[in-house]
């Protein structure tokens, strides 16, 4: 096994890649394939390179770049560089905190989508009651047909299926009401189609619900998904950064914040995104894993961990299964 790591993608590379990459060397004995500025990573690496292989590529998809031919045709940035290798069948999967919009345009371009897909799909594994929910998309696709979250619900079930281990997942579509009835325009004629494709559907969930751990799956538009997720996140910031202002307001406070810091602990633990530290853009030719811009070591490290245990139970492979299998429940006019 051999995974890539976009070593000039965080906010701050390429240390944190760099330091990832060498504690994912050390304890895997694998090799991993470090692609950036060569004479930046070895000044970095020093002695601590054993195990992994450095390549060449100088070139830089900023944050900033726009997806444009121009930008697309730096052939020597290290996101296209790193697919590279998994086109060639060198790796197995590829990891970065790069641009976005840039890997997902370098892997169109240069992977290809699976066969029948119509659209790939960012999923994020959100903590739920009871252990985690992936949804998808959130923030591939700003704009959705109902076909679209079809397939979306197709790969986000084998997703959770292979990295979870959820078997028959409860699948369900977001919306403000449970009712089949309720949302938009997007939402009501995806309900039909998701309740005829063979998957364990549940119907309709609200925000409650997903929280709540009733559904394993829940597909929406990458703009309500980007949206959800970026709110989630800064709540569980809000809580944790009260809780700690709040156990330390007082010397009684502070007592029992001693005596609950095991369990703040493990509340921490579980609502840090950087503990899975990537999210697969499922639907492409190949297992890439984005990471974000502001990821450090620890996260990097967790999304190479993702990685490899995607390539040990051969996710590619059971995504495209999923695709061709679910191909005649699509809409015969857009299939």
């Amino acid at each position: 096994m051999r995974i890539v790591l976009d070593a000039m993608g965080s906010d701050n590379h390429p240390a944190p890649e760099v330091d990832a990459a060498v504690e994912y060397a050390r304890h895997y004995s694998e090799p991993l394939y470090l692609v950036g500025d060569a004479p930046r990573l070895h000044e970095l690496l020093g002695n601590r390179g054993q195990g992994i292989e450095i390549v060449h590529a100088p070139d830089v998809f900023e944050m900033s770049d726009h997806i444009s031919p121009g930008s697309l045709r730096k052939v020597q940035n290290s996101i296209g560089a790193g697919m590279d290798l998994l086109k060639d069948g060198q790796a197995d999967a590829f990891v970065s905190a790069g641009n976005t919009g840039g890997q997902m345009a370098i892997a169109l371009a240069r992977l290809g989508r699976l066969r029948g897909l119509k659209r790939p799909a960012l999923s994020a594994l959100f903590p739920v009651s009871g252990g985690r929910c992936a949804v998808l998309d959130v923030g591939a696709n700003t704009e959705c047909k109902p076909e679209y979250l079809l397939q979306f619900a197709q790969l986000g079930a084998a997703y959770v299926e292979q990295v979870l281990g959820v078997k028959n997942p409860r699948v369900a579509l977001l919306s403000n009401g449970e009712e089949a009835g309720k949302g938009n325009d997007l939402v009501k004629a995806t309900y039909p189609l998701l309740q005829a494709s063979g998957l364990n559907f549940i119907g309709n969930v609200e925000g409650k619900e997903l929280f709540g751990g009733e559904a394993d799956v829940v597909v929406t538009d990458g703009f309500t998904g980007n949206v959800l997720m970026k709110s989630a996140e800064a709540v569980a910031k809000l809580i944790t950064e009260r809780l700690r202002e709040e156990i330390t307001s007082s010397f009684i406070t502070k007592i029992g914040g001693l005596l609950a810091r095991p369990a703040f602990r493990g509340l921490r633990k579980e609502l840090d995104p950087a503990e899975v530290g990537a999210v697969p853009l499922l639907g492409i030719n190949g297992l890439v894993f984005v990471a974000h811009g502001r990821s450090d070591s620890r996260a990097l490290l967790s999304a190479l961990r993702l990685a490899r245990q995607s390539v040990e139970v051969n996710l590619l492979s059971s995504l495209s299964q999923a695709i061709e299998s679910g191909l005649a429940a699509l809409p015969v006019e857009t299939a």
